[in-house]
C-alpha cells in the first residue's frame, strides 16, 4: 500500500460574503503535487463527512447543535473569524474525517497526509482562529477509542500555539501535546500543553531546528508514542505576514524531514496536516507545503 493523501473538492469551498481566506491553496497544492511528479492522482482519496457520534467524542453536544442548526451568536462567529454557513460546517466534517482516515492509512504505509486540516484553535465547546472542528483532537480521540491506542503524540509546529488542542487534552495523559510557536503571536492567552516552547520573533533555522530535535527526541524516548499527529503549518516562514519567525524554505523543509525521520526511526506511524500559511505570495505557501509531500515520499517510499 502506497502513501495516501486526503483531498476533497469541498476543501476549496469559497467563503460567503466575499471574505478573503486562502481556500484556493488546497486545490492548487494538489495540482502542484501532481505537476511536479511528487504523487499522482491515484494517491489521492476523498474523505466523507465525520459522523455526529464521532465528533461528539471531542466536541460538546451544545456546540454541535449550534453548528448544525446555524445558531451561533454573532460573538461566537466573530471569534471563529469568518461567516458561517451549513456548507462550511460540512467542509469541517470532511476535513476531520480526512485527518482520521490519514491515521488509518499511516498505520499501513508509515505516513499519510491531509491537504487541509490542522485546525488546532477549536476548543471542545467553541471555535476560534478560523477553526470550527479540531480535526487533530478528533483523530487523536478516535485513535484512543476506536483503535485502542493509549499513547498519541501531537506535534504542533504551526507558528501559533494549538490552544484548543492543549485545552481539550489537558486532563488526558494518553495524549501528549507538544507545541513550538511564536512567543508574541496569537493567541495572546496561551493554554498549557504538555510541552510548550515559545520562540522569540526572528528565530532562524539553526535555533529552531536545534530546539525541535532536542525536545522531540526526548519526548520519543520518555513518552514512547504509538502514533504521531503532525501539524506542519508553514507560517513559520520568514515571508509569512503573520508569523514573525524567520525560517527559510530550506529550513522549513528540514523541519518536516526531521519530524518524519524521527517517526520512521522509532517505527511510529505519522499523519500530517498542512496547517497555516499566510505569505503574501501564494507560491511561497505552495512551495513550502509541496516540500512536505516531497519529504514524505523521499523518507517513506
Amino acid at each position: 500500500m502506497g502513501i495516501k493523501i486526503a483531498f476533497h473538492p469541498i476543501y476549496e469551498y469559497p467563503l460567503p460574503g466575499g471574505h478573503r481566506f486562502p481556500m484556493e491553496k488546497y486545490g492548487l497544492l494538489k495540482q502542484q503535487i501532481i505537476y511536479e511528479g511528487v504523487f499522482d492522482e491515484s494517491c489521492f482519496f476523498a474523505p466523507g463527512a465525520m459522523r455526529e457520534e464521532d465528533v461528539l467524542i471531542t466536541h460538546s453536544p451544545n456546540y454541535w447543535q449550534k453548528l448544525i442548526h446555524q445558531q451561533l451568536t454573532e460573538k461566537e462567529i466573530r471569534k471563529i473569524g469568518f461567516p458561517m454557513s451549513s456548507l462550511l460546517v460540512e467542509r469541517g466534517r470532511h476535513i476531520a474525517m480526512g485527518t482520521y482516515m490519514c491515521c488509518l492509512h499511516a498505520m499501513e504505509a508509515g505516513v499519510s497526509l491531509n491537504v487541509a486540516g490542522g485546525t488546532h484553535h477549536s476548543y471542545r465547546d467553541h471555535g476560534e482562529g478560523f477553526c470550527i472542528f479540531n480535526d487533530l483532537a478528533i483523530a487523536a480521540n478516535l485513535l484512543l477509542t476506536a483503535q485502542g491506542l493509549n499513547k498519541v503524540l501531537i506535534v504542533d509546529l504551526d507558528v501559533h500555539q494549538g490552544n484548543g488542542t492543549a485545552s481539550i487534552f489537558k486532563d488526558e495523559p494518553r495524549v501528549f501535546t507538544f507545541s513550538i510557536h511564536g512567543e508574541k503571536n496569537y493567541p495572546v492567552r496561551k493554554e498549557k500543553s504538555d510541552l510548550d516552547i515559545a520562540l522569540a520573533d526572528g528565530t532562524d533555522d539553526l535555533i529552531y531546528l536545534s530546539v525541535l530535535e532536542e525536545n522531540l527526541m526526548a519526548i520519543m524516548q520518555n513518552f514512547k508514542p504509538q502514533f504521531i499527529l503532525y501539524q506542519a503549518g508553514v507560517d513559520v516562514l520568514k515571508t509569512d505576514k503573520l508569523g514573525r519567525l524567520a525560517l527559510s524554505q530550506e529550513g522549513c523543509k528540514r523541519r518536516d524531514e526531521m519530524v518524519m525521520k524521527i517517526a520512521k526511526y522509532h517505527q511510529v506511524p505519522i499523519a500530517i496536516t498542512m496547517g497555516g500559511g499566510y505569505s503574501p505570495k501564494l507560491k511561497d505557501i505552495l512551495n513550502a507545503h509541496t516540500n512536505t509531500f516531497k519529504a514524505a515520499k523521499d523518507i517513506f517510499e
